[in-house]
């Protein structure tokens, strides 16, 4: 009887000692990402800490409660300190306005609703952070993000966070097999975020208490508009707020100051039903509202996408899953038809309010918690 001579695998998923297993951790300096590099250094690991600065040094320094500012750096290095390993910082901040911050604000003046989250992610954290993580012979990447990997028959699939609460797979949808195969996320299966703050707390990380960040990292007090007209000059030109028939109701002072499904702060009183943003016309400054039935939408067209599935996405001509049309809604009931290797239309079951291009559409299984990856919503 032959004996089985592979070791065992580690927690990481690999046939070698903890200590013989090179990982990177991307830190931003909250407590997410600084417990899985405590939790990984303390189980031996090889950790290599590295942290992103995304935009402006002098800005960030005094802002609190962003990813990756001067305080987050700061933070993350600390915890590096603490726990023993090498931290490093990288420079990213052209790269990030190039391929996220410069998007972000076309989009908005397009008159999409972008979700640079997602972005920065695909182009930035899972990409340039990634490739660099392979070039220090990292065997892996870490991150605290609340999602999980698991094994399937056809290799690593994506699953969402064993807290409902805390999943993050709406702003990961976008993670490629390839990229996959080399992330981890040692958070996932947690059920509670105060888990992750006992954890911090076991490790005595100078971050046990520190406060999730809220806002878009380089948009601050969520003032969308301010940072677009800060990025384009004279994007917040005046123009008509209109009915569905082209009646002028009232002025606005820039599109860039709506989005769809927006109720308050139109400024047109007298009415007995209320009125709600049902699109954006940026090109003849307008703003089109209608009654709130107007923005039902059933049929979703979606491009770009990125999928996950075992068998291509257009090997079959539906696929009948769920999907997610915003960050803060839960998944429902669709029907996916192909329309081309990256292009479908979704059929929702259940009509939606208030679905705006330039948001993302990620798709899961109907039954279990996999995600089949998802694109972004377009126009058709």
């Amino acid at each position: 009887m032959a004996l089985d001579t592979h070791p065992p695998l580690n927690s990481l998923g690999f046939a070698k000692p903890p200590g013989e297993t090179r990982v990177v951790v991307a830190m931003s300096g909250g407590v997410d990402s600084s417990v899985v590099a405590a939790e990984l250094a303390s189980e031996g690991y090889d950790v290599i800490g590295v942290t992103l600065q995304l935009y402006d040094h002098g800005a960030a320094l005094a802002k609190k409660g962003a990813c990756c500012a001067g305080l987050d750096i700061h933070d993350a290095r600390r915890v590096a300190e603490e726990m023993g390993f090498p931290h490093y910082v990288l420079d990213y901040e052209n790269i990030f306005k190039e391929t996220v911050i410069d998007e972000f604000a076309d989009s908005y003046l397009a008159g999409a609703t972008p979700v640079p989250c997602i972005r920065c992610n695909e182009r930035v954290k899972f990409k340039d952070l990634l490739e660099t993580a392979r070039d220090l012979d990292a065997d892996c990447m870490a991150t605290g993000h609340y999602i999980q990997r698991k094994m399937g028959t056809q290799g690593p699939e994506l699953h969402q966070a064993g807290d409902p609460r805390r999943d993050q797979s709406y702003f990961l949808f976008s993670t490629t097999p390839d990229q996959l195969d080399f992330l981890r996320f040692p958070l996932g299966h947690l059920i509670s975020k105060a888990q992750t703050r006992a954890l911090a707390v076991k490790h005595g990380l100078p971050v046990a208490d520190k406060p999730d960040s809220q806002d878009i990292c380089f948009v601050p007090d969520g003032n969308y508009a301010a940072v677009i007209e800060k990025l384009r000059p004279g994007a917040g030109e005046p123009g008509d707020i209109v009915d569905m028939q082209g009646n002028v109701l009232a002025q606005h002072t820039g599109v860039i100051h709506y989005t769809i499904g927006q109720r308050r702060g139109l400024g047109i009183g007298g009415l007995s039903d209320p009125l709600y943003v049902v699109k954006l016309d940026p090109d003849a400054r307008r703003v089109i509202v209608g009654p709130k039935e107007a923005l039902s939408t059933r049929i979703v067209p979606v491009r770009e996408i990125n999928w996950l599935g075992d068998v291509p996405m257009d090997s079959r001509p539906e696929w009948t899953l769920s999907v997610k049309v915003r960050s803060t809604r839960p998944p429902r009931e669709a029907i996916l038809r192909p329309t081309g290797p990256t292009t479908a239309e979704v059929e929702l079951l259940t009509a939606e309010e208030g679905v705006s291009p330039g948001q993302a559409c990620v798709f899961y299984e109907t039954e279990g918690t996999r995600i089949f990856g998802g694109g972004w919503i377009w126009r058709g």
